[in-house]
């Protein structure tokens, strides 16, 4: 038997809307404002998502009004698919983030993939070929299975969708804390490389030109995706696996292509193309007639389902994966199902552009919704939400700082080395293919990824990070932090930092304190970004990671590509040379509050976080990448998590070379976290013309060949064997996970 859908009178008695996450004004506006009468059953479906947290940004928008989003390289900014950057030559780079917190929680390797899949999308989309991968992913504590399981599978979904599709995983970070124990974070961010002339827009403009639907078939998967992003978890709770959707790698690479193809070799033909992402069918469809201010009417018998008796509703609201939305122009159909045809992709026109602002669907003949398209896609309330700074804020305040106590500095470098946010990552990244298509330069496990740009003697280094401690004990500094680091794994690298990708994960924004730690931390965000001239292009909010009513970490992940101009100023992490001499650029204080030596000593975090200078970050970052571009820098590693003792410890590790080094320090603050800091080391024939060109950097010691890691401060002393330190670190991750 047929279900009969509620009526408009009964969704508004029974209250049906609020269950698809509606307030009762927001169903007042619709009903009484906007349309003057009761919205159907389809009506509602269709505000419920494009009004969610996720499409709307309607607690967000005046957060994300105060960043910068303009410099003279942006050529899109936020808006679009994807951000887009230029690289000199006509040709731009592309790149956005995505979080898919909510699904890997309940399906973490459908959960995981499906967001790689859907990044992906939104990158080609514009027009540009997607070259690189790169994930920022956040769990509880690796000693129960739950999170051990979660990590296999988020990894193995991230990895399964990347090899499959054939674009390498080349970067990315993960971090352990506590209060990602039932809300994990999976973000994923793509890169890809676009001429100036194919960049494409998801518009759909030109009245009788038509609405066409491409690739895999429409099922009931992902139904509500967008609304369930927009809430919390609670325990015990059926989770919601319907809102899942199932991705498939190999039809994507099928896509990927075809729509290339028409977009390089027919742009003529093609008015505009959006990815099926959030909120499927509706949200592109709408986002693109609105962005053109146009109408447009839709039959939705011709959309290819792949489950019987679809309903509107259905077909409306599914997130199936792999599907695009194109507009082309009236009289180019065929041409359009010719080519995908040789892809074996369904191409079908399922309506067509109007000029009278109105969304209109059609099914069995009958109109099934006739609602103002802006009204979907613009005119969702926006909200000022009330702000309260928490009370952990003053009580870390009137703290004193945290000192750590070292007995034996080797044993605590040991046991910090062993930590899982600082430990290797290997056997993550090696289930990833980080050189599929033979463009990357600097895979997995140095700070910051590189690919060449073919054709070109061009390079792009690329990151994702947060350390969002810091965030949890200074929402607005930490944000600052947030930046900056990634600027500095860019320099570290060899590149020139463009522009910044986010992913927002945060608590619930209805909470007065959730909402000042966003408001806050989006204020030190677009500092960093004024400062370091690398604006905001494109992004995504995920707020509501809250379980049984308790928040994450603030956690605003920040995706960064920079430019380096000459392969030869490629540089990595590790000591090259024995007789390389080692030298610290940047001031070390005794900044320990929410380092890793807290959490590790005390097995929490608190206190006031560190003061942090933007204009010193600023400098330190520029002497570094002239000294590199001058060639004068063998390897260059930024500092931070675990602070200077394990930085010089991993520098080490990949040639097995030692070091001696002396500093003018206290045992303790070898594991300082103070920010700014660089490691680089320099030949000996270069010594005369670094150290006249870089008069702040200290020298420390140097590269020796006896594989000891020898670092001598004011009141103790690290001695030990880099072949050990190396396996502690190496082992520490698959030891926790047996």
């Amino acid at each position: 038997m047929i279900k009969t859908e509620p009526t408009a009178q009964e969704i508004k008695e029974q209250r049906i809307y609020a269950e698809w996450g509606l307030t009762d004004e927001e169903y007042r506006m619709i009903s009484e404002d906007i349309l003057g009468r009761m919205p159907n059953y389809t009506e509602t479906g269709l505000f419920s998502v494009m009004w969610s947290e996720h499409c709307s940004y309607k607690n967000s928008k005046p957060v994300l009004r105060k960043f910068p989003t303009t410099g003279k390289q942006v050529l899109q900014g936020p808006g679009e698919g994807a951000g887009i950057v230029d690289i000199g030559d006509n040709q731009a780079v592309v790149f956005k983030a995505e979080s898919h917190n909510h699904p890997s929680a309940v399906e973490p390797y459908e959960g995981a993939a499906t967001g790689v899949g859907g990044i992906i999308r939104d990158i080609f989309s514009m027009g540009a070929r997607p070259i690189a991968i790169l994930d920022s992913l956040r769990f509880g504590e690796l000693d129960n299975s739950r999170t051990k399981y979660l990590l296999e599978e988020v990894v193995a979904g991230i990895s399964g969708y990347g090899n499959c599709i054939g674009i390498p995983t080349v970067g990315g970070e993960v971090a352990f804390d506590a209060s990602y124990e039932g809300n994990p974070l999976v973000n994923a961010m793509c890169v890809g490389l676009i001429d100036h002339k194919d960049i494409q827009k998801g518009q759909a403009k030109g009245v009788g030109n038509k609405i066409m639907y491409v690739g895999a078939k429409t099922g009931r998967d992902g139904i509500h995706g967008a609304t369930f992003a927009s809430e919390e978890f609670v325990e015990g709770e059926e989770q919601q696996r319907s809102a899942v959707q199932v991705g498939d790698p190999f039809m994507e690479k099928l896509l990927l292509e075809a729509c290339l193809e028409l977009i390089l070799d027919h742009s003529e033909i093609l008015v505009g193309i959006q990815d099926m992402g959030a909120a499927g069918l509706v949200s592109s469809s709408a986002e693109m007639a609105s962005k053109a201010g146009s109408g447009l009417k839709l039959y939705l018998d011709d959309v290819p389902q792949r489950e019987t008796g679809m309903s509107p509703y259905e077909m409306m609201l599914s997130e199936s994966q792999e599907r695009m939305l194109i507009c082309v122009e009236l009289g180019a159909e065929d041409q359009v199902v010719e080519l995908f045809k040789k892809y074996d992709l369904d191409a079908v026109t399922i309506g067509e552009v109007t000029d009278d602002g109105l969304y209109r669907l059609y099914h069995h003949d009958v109109e099934v919704a006739n609602l103002p398209v802006d009204a979907l896609a613009e005119d969702a309330p926006v909200y000022q939400n009330e702000k309260k700074e928490p009370a952990r804020i003053k009580e870390f305040a009137e703290m004193a700082d945290f000192v750590p106590t070292i007995q034996d500095a080797t044993a605590t470098l040991l046991d910090l080395l062993k930590q899982p946010t600082i430990a290797s990552k290997k056997t993550i990244f090696e289930t990833y293919d980080s050189r599929v298509r033979t463009n990357t330069v600097v895979g997995p496990g140095s700070d910051a990824a590189v690919l060449r740009v073919r054709g070109t003697n061009k390079a792009l280094a690329m990151t994702t990070d947060c350390n969002a401690r810091y965030l949890y004990l200074n929402p607005e500094v930490g944000g600052q932090i947030a930046v900056a680091e990634a600027a500095r794994n860019i320099v570290a690298s060899g590149g020139q930092p463009l522009a910044i990708t986010d992913c927002l994960n945060y608590g619930s924004p209805e909470k007065p304190e959730g909402f000042w730690e966003l408001w806050t931390s989006a204020d030190g965000i677009s500092e960093a970004c004024t400062v370091l001239n690398t604006p905001v292009i494109s992004g995504n909010v995920s707020l509501y990671n809250e379980t049984d009513g308790k928040a994450i970490y603030p956690t605003p992940m920040i995706g960064m590509v920079g430019l380096i101009e000459d392969l030869n100023h490629v540089t990595t992490q590790q000591f090259k040379n024995v007789g390389d001499l080692v030298y610290v650029i940047g001031e070390t204080k005794a900044d320990f509050n929410g380092s890793e030596i807290q959490k590790m000593q005390k097995g929490l975090i608190e206190g006031k976080l560190m003061n942090f200078d933007l204009a010193t970050e600023k400098e330190n970052q520029e002497l570094v990448l002239s000294a590199i571009k001058a060639g004068l820098v063998s390897s260059a590693h930024d500092l931070s998590e675990g602070g200077l003792a394990t930085a010089l410890a991993e520098a080490t590790f990949a040639n097995e070379l030692g070091i001696s080094v002396k500093v003018d320090l206290k045992a303790a603050e070898l594991f300082s976290e103070t920010q700014s800091r660089f490691i680089l080391s320099v030949k000996k024939e270069n010594q005369a013309a670094f150290e006249s060109s870089v008069k702040k950097a200290q020298f420390i010691g140097e590269v020796t060949a006896d594989g000891q890691l020898t670092i001598e401060a004011n009141d103790g002393k690290i001695n030990v064997a880099v072949k050990t330190a190396k396996e502690l670190w190496e082992e520490a991750i698959p030891c926790l996970m047996k």
